[in-house]
């Protein structure tokens, strides 16, 4: 299954306009472009895993919203083509959601 870029919105103003501002080995910090607000996704497992999940091409800038995965840790976390979450390392189906929310 070829996977897609993930997306998220904010979770004040709902815009998709949304960065990644660090780096994985310090933490998840992104801001909403549009309200200023920041906010950490993070993910948890369903339960269930899917194989055969190959990376978006292109793969994501360095800037694109990103997260970890709650089974490996892994940032390779993208979108089936039915908008649920997939950890292309190990096939975890994952939910998305938001911690350390600050308005902006």
């Amino acid at each position: 299954m070829q996977a897609q870029k993930l997306v998220m919105a904010c979770p004040v103003c709902a815009s998709g306009d949304v960065y990644y501002t660090c780096t994985p080995n310090c933490c998840f910090n992104h801001v909403c472009g549009n309200c200023g607000t920041t906010f950490e996704p993070v993910t948890s497992a369903t339960g269930r895993t899917i194989s055969g999940v190959v990376a978006p091409d292109p793969m994501p800038e360095a800037s694109d919203p990103t997260v970890a995965c709650a089974k490996c840790e892994a940032t390779a976390v993208y979108r089936t083509s039915e908008d649920k979450l997939v950890c292309a390392h190990c096939g975890a189906m994952l939910v998305l959601e938001f911690t350390k929310v600050a308005q902006g």
